[in-house]
């Protein structure tokens, strides 16, 4: 019985490899169009992974990733006996939290005043402009919020008409994870309502039918036939954000803030940056970025896993 058991395995592989050549052959265009990408991540992601080895060592560059000494997780260490690493955090999950909270749904909401829309020349030209502030350049729309909250700036003085200190809001702490969240919306809730629109596309036109001859007015059509119609796409959208939930946008945030706002304005990934670039502490640096990347992917296994639980929707 081994035996055949082992001779079944043999002819499954070797079906499996002439399965593969007869593709290729078949097929053969495609591969080589899948070839540059297959080459850019196995050269830019994934031969660097074992530069990650630094983190558990005391890097020296004369000694190179495997000629310095091992210190184990002394850099981890390092990082949670940090005072700062309370701050650093507690902004972090600040900034995230709120992105999801105000940002998340967003997208969702644009998406279905844009399906509720019935002249197609109107929601054409609409879609269009909502798309047209993710392709300004970062360090543009980091420039216009500059502009537009010191003092001067148009936001600046509709804040000093209700009577507020008249202070540059971007030297105010407090102002900082608003600032940052409502120009994150503005820059992105065009672009991320794409995916949603296409879903509400997907869904059947007999359903709304049959909700009118039910008697659904437009709200309850929305409620019982809309959303439960790209409940999955938000689920996905929802893990794939979670798995994203320590990685707050750094470049954002460097071209944003300042030392009299660091209190609430630094997170994980701009501290992340100033030890590793510019105070050249590269294996601190390295245990501080592998950190936080695997509590984002525990987070993503996480949730998958309770969508798993509680739906019929999940990543895997």
């Amino acid at each position: 019985m081994l035996k055949l058991s082992n001779g079944a395995a043999a002819d499954d592989k070797l079906s499996f490899k002439n399965r593969l050549k007869s593709d290729i052959r078949r097929n053969y265009p495609l591969y080589i169009l899948i070839l540059p990408v297959l080459a850019y991540y196995l050269i830019f992601c994934y031969k660097p992974m074992y530069g990650a080895l630094i983190a558990f060592k005391e890097y020296r560059p004369d000694l190179g990733v495997f000629g310095s000494p091992w210190v184990g997780f002394y850099q981890f260490k390092r990082f949670f006996a940090n005072p700062d690493f309370v701050r650093i955090l507690r902004n972090t999950l600040t900034i995230s939290i709120s992105s999801i909270v105000f940002g998340f749904p967003a997208p969702i909401i644009l998406a279905l005043l844009f399906n509720e829309l019935k002249m197609p020349k109107f929601k054409s030209v609409a879609q269009t402009i909502s798309y047209l502030p993710h392709f300004i350049s970062l360090v543009v729309v980091c420039g216009l919020v500059k502009t537009f909250v010191s003092q001067g700036g148009i936001i600046y003085q509709l804040v000093t008409l209700i009577g507020d200190k008249k202070v540059g809001l971007l030297s105010r702490p407090e102002c900082f994870v608003p600032i940052y969240v409502l120009s994150d919306i503005w820059q992105q809730i065009g672009w991320s309502s794409i995916i949603y629109i296409a879903a509400l596309s997907a869904i059947d036109q007999e359903l709304y039918e049959a909700a009118r001859i039910d008697g659904a007015n437009k709200w309850k059509r929305v409620i019982h036939v809309t959303l439960p119609g790209i409940a999955p796409t938000i689920i996905i959208m929802f893990i794939l954000r979670m798995g994203s939930l320590l990685s707050v946008g750094y470049e954002k945030i460097i071209l944003l803030y300042n030392p009299l706002i660091y209190e609430t304005s630094d997170v994980i990934l701009s501290y992340n940056y100033r030890v590793g670039l510019e105070q050249q502490d590269w294996s601190y640096s390295s245990a501080v970025g592998l950190l936080n990347s695997a509590i984002n992917f525990l987070m993503i296994i996480v949730m998958n896993k309770l969508s798993a639980t509680f739906s019929d929707t999940s990543l895997w």
